[in-house]
């Protein structure tokens, strides 16, 4: 959709979305292409906006203002991506994860579902997220095992896991993929 086609509801979640911290903030992978239109699930987001607005909002609030460091977010995102087979997460995700000090390795045994650190909130972030992936319901946190995650964390990165699932599931539903020349 051409943006000088967007309806003012439309706009507006374009707007908050190049011009918000995803849009302000250092570009690991491009948000628009060459045309101007918004990649991967923020094209569906102004493409719906009464669901795209509020999605983008909490997906802001996910990336920028949790407890979470920036290698433990990622480490998340990448692996609901590798859960939910999400070809557009992985590849917006490791640029991410490389930004914030993950390496190829690390990289690669987070695609390969084999990730290991010496960190253990790392590895307490990547189990956990696995684990609530494939969980239908999420019930009694004194069941869940992540130690060196607090109550807070816990609640990010279920929140977290949610989100993206729900960008993968629309993405997959919608056949929006990675692009095919990044850069």
């Amino acid at each position: 959709m051409d943006t000088d086609e967007l309806s003012r509801q439309q706009r507006a979640v374009y707007d908050a979305i190049v011009n918000g911290p995803r849009g302000s903030g250092p570009q690991h992978f491009p948000l628009v292409d060459t045309a101007g239109h918004l990649q991967g699930p923020f094209g569906l987001m102004v493409e719906f906006p009464e669901i795209g607005g509020p999605l983008q909002a909490l997906g802001a609030a996910l990336r920028y203002r949790t407890t979470l460091t920036g290698r433990e977010r990622e480490i998340a995102i990448l692996t609901v991506a590798r859960c939910t087979a999400s070809s557009f997460e992985r590849y917006a995700h490791e640029a991410a994860g490389r930004a914030a000090g993950l390496d190829e390795t690390e990289l690669a045994r987070l695609h390969a579902g084999t990730f290991v650190t010496a960190d253990a909130r790392e590895a307490a972030v990547a189990m956990f997220t696995a684990w609530a992936v494939d969980q239908p319901t999420l019930t009694g946190i004194d069941r869940i095992t992540a130690q060196p995650l607090d109550r807070t964390s816990i609640a990010e990165v279920t929140a977290l896991v949610g989100y993206y699932r729900i960008l993968a599931q629309l993405m997959g539903l919608f056949d929006v993929g990675a692009p095919a020349d990044p850069r």
